[in-house]
């Protein structure tokens, strides 16, 4: 930190010391790089929709920001969209939205427990 920041190591220890009697600073943590890059929840939704109404669900869709990509296929199900969500709650609010938006007439969603190159 010292060094990015361009001043002795002394004086950033002091600062954070300051910053931790203030109780500015309450803890540290270690971030792993791939929690990082990769949210806690992936997952794939198949997605029937009525033929009249799948432009505006894709529109819906690609307006969402958990979900990532939205592949039309072909098959059973009309749509594919991945999602990605920080956590169960948020990931289960994000189905529950999907879900309702209009046209959507059926849905089956997996959970990504791994992926392979």
């Amino acid at each position: 930190l010292a060094k990015e920041l361009k001043l002795s190591r002394a004086t950033v220890q002091n600062r954070l010391k300051r910053l931790e009697e203030r109780e500015i600073i309450l803890g540290y943590t270690v971030i792993i790089g791939s929690e990082i890059e990769t949210p806690e929840v992936v997952a794939l939704m198949v997605i029937g929709v009525e033929s009249i109404k799948e432009a505006k669900v894709i529109e819906k869709l690609r307006g969402n920001p958990h979900v990532s990509a939205v592949h039309h296929t072909t098959g059973h199900w009309d749509l594919i969209a991945e999602i990605h969500a920080e956590s169960l709650a948020t990931f289960n609010k994000v189905v529950g939205a999907i879900r309702l938006i209009e046209g959507v007439t059926s849905t089956e969603t997996n959970l990504l427990l791994d992926s392979y190159k």
